[in-house]
């Protein structure tokens, strides 16, 4: 549960530096939305290759620790 919590809280601080970031570039006059309409096949490849590395992550931690019946010597 205390896994949850944290990822929850670090998807609220994400999405407040994003819509700040927003806010801050149309005070420049920059056309965020023009940008992100542009570029959103990169946002869906980024955002793929990081369930993937996540998920190999996971994956991998989970073959590395041992069991019940793995790393003692009897």
């Amino acid at each position: 549960m205390a896994k949850q919590k944290r990822g929850d809280s670090l998807v609220w601080g994400i999405i407040l530096i994003v819509v700040g970031a927003i806010f801050l570039l149309q005070q420049f006059d920059v056309d965020v939305f023009d940008q992100v309409w542009r570029f959103w096949p990169v946002i869906l490849i980024v955002w793929g290759a990081n369930k993937l590395y996540l998920g190999l992550k996971e994956r991998n931690e989970r073959a590395e620790t041992p069991g019940p019946d793995k790393g003692h010597e009897i």
